[in-house]
């Protein structure tokens, strides 16, 4: 590490610290190279420290912490969290290892250890949830949060003579960000980021990077057009060695943002019906700021949507030890408890909160509100949290399709040889498509599948056929899904 995160880390905040309540831009940049137990990268150090004082060029107070363990990053986490106060720009860069596991991106502290297949909890456990990162970042009320990944790099976890943890290379689309968050990957779903165009090329940056940091700095360029012209020359670039690279972005920002300078407006010949220039990030906004609940707390619960016969079942997370916990669905109406679970929570010595409610299974979108009581007696909330069928749904049956890979297909010997793929039926929500190969690795055609019924989604219909009949010579299938998101799985790989 380049930073001390004994007294080091308590000295950088205090040196980004603010006056009170100024609105800001500051930054954190992290780059891993040194793992211990999967392979270890080339620049994603120097990635890191281009981009450190790419942003300290633009106005942004940095922090740049390099070869972070698991431990070492929660710390620097933590610090930045200090560091950012409600209506600042917030900019998180990372380079390094990054993998996603069941629909969710992680980011790789350099002891990950080198997990095999079926060991997906030891990479959970072991690295930074991106997903969290946001979070941290709504939290503290930032006003807007810039993430820019550059970790789309091969699977770290293939080793000869064994099978991997599951992942091709790439991380998964952030689709639904919340207002005022803008990320940006350095390569498409299933893509992998080149650190080098070739043998000869000395650049000290990955392709991805030497590129972002050049766009990011060219005056009068809003993020968007910044990320559309690193997406075009990365793609160009990536062509010539014929490898495919198309850096990706999901925006969710109100205003366009200008981190070098809006373009100014002509001195003459303004018409009075122009649009007024776009804002700047981290200048005071027009309209009164909101002011948050002064019961409200930094860690704000979060929820977990499952699926089942009879409806849906939503677990919440809270961080706090609670002494009782109460919701509604909307703005209206009485709160009413959850109840008790007849377990003592040895933070507070009294029975446990029950964290799970029920809603029936036609329960439409909107936004349930969760209020507790903390171990001090006070109320905190209400905390909204927003309630998607469809896209709980569809994220609850991929979190079920990725864990058991093993059981999207079976083979059955009657009357010949009969393949089913009755569970990837029962899961089809979450798929936009399957396709299967025989006896080839390629998968090639498509299987049919019935369409979705949110009413009874797991349910198979009568007049659908869950198998295939094979000739018996048949010794393997491969089979690839194309999720709802557009991400596409491992291909994987069925014996008889």
């Amino acid at each position: 590490m380049r930073i001390w995160l004994a007294s080091g880390l308590a000295i950088l905040v205090m040196l980004l610290a603010p006056a009170a309540h100024a609105e800001k831009r500051v930054a954190l940049v992290v780059g891993n190279n040194d793992y211990r137990y999967v392979p270890k990268l080339q620049k994603a150090v120097n990635d890191a420290r281009t981009m450190g004082d790419t942003l300290k060029q633009l106005g942004f107070s940095v922090m740049v912490a390099e070869n972070l363990n698991r431990q070492q990053f929660s710390q620097t986490l933590l610090a930045f969290d200090n560091a950012v106060e409600p209506g600042d720009t917030a900019f998180f860069f990372y380079a390094g290892h990054g993998f996603e596991i069941a629909g969710q991106n992680f980011l790789l502290p350099t002891d990950v250890p080198a997990a095999i297949e079926g060991q997906e909890e030891l990479v959970r456990d072991a690295s930074i949830l991106a997903d969290r990162v946001i979070e941290r970042l709504q939290n503290k009320k930032a006003r807007t949060s810039i993430l820019v990944f550059d970790a789309c790099r091969n699977n770290p976890f293939e080793r000869a003579g064994t099978r991997a943890v599951a992942g091709g290379g790439g991380l998964a689309p952030m689709t639904q960000l919340p207002e005022g968050v803008f990320s940006v990957f350095s390569a498409g779903p299933r893509q992998t980021a080149l650190d080098r165009l070739s043998n000869e090329d000395a650049n000290p940056n990955s392709v991805f990077t030497r590129t972002f940091a050049k766009e990011l700095t060219q005056p009068g360029v809003n993020l968007v057009q910044v990320a559309q012209r690193t997406r075009r020359v990365v793609s160009e670039l990536a062509e010539t060695v014929r490898h495919k690279q198309i850096p990706v972005y999901f925006d969710q920002m109100v205003d366009d943002v200008f981190l070098n300078g809006a373009v100014k407006p002509q001195a003459e010949g303004t018409r009075p019906s122009d649009p007024p220039p776009a804002k700047l990030a981290a200048l005071p906004p027009v309209s009164a700021p909101r002011i948050p609940p002064a019961n409200e707390t930094l860690n704000a619960p979060i929820a977990m949507f499952s699926r089942h016969n009879g409806g849906w079942t939503v677990t919440f997370s809270i961080a706090d030890p609670t002494l009782g916990i109460s919701w509604r669905m909307g703005d209206a109406g009485d709160f009413r408890e959850t109840g008790f679970m007849d377990v003592l929570d040895p933070r507070t010595r009294k029975r446990m909160p029950n964290p799970s409610i029920q809603l029936p299974a036609d329960a439409p979108a909107g936004t349930i509100q969760l209020r507790y009581v903390d171990a001090g007696g006070e109320m905190q909330g209400p905390f909204p949290i927003r309630f998607e069928p469809e896209a709980a749904l569809v994220r609850d049956q991929r979190k079920i399709l990725d864990m058991t890979a093993t059981s999207w297909l079976s083979f059955r010997e009657f009357n010949g040889l009969l393949v089913y793929y009755t569970h990837l039926m029962s899961y089809r929500c979450a798929i936009r498509e399957v396709r299967i190969g025989i006896d080839t690795a390629v998968p090639d055609k498509v299987l049919n599948m019935p369409g979705c019924d949110m009413r009874d989604p797991i349910s198979i219909p009568s007049n659908a056929t869950p198998y295939l009949k094979l000739p018996p010579s048949t010794q393997f299938i491969s089979v690839e899904l194309t999720y709802r998101d557009g991400s596409v799985s491992e291909i994987k790989s069925f014996r008889r």
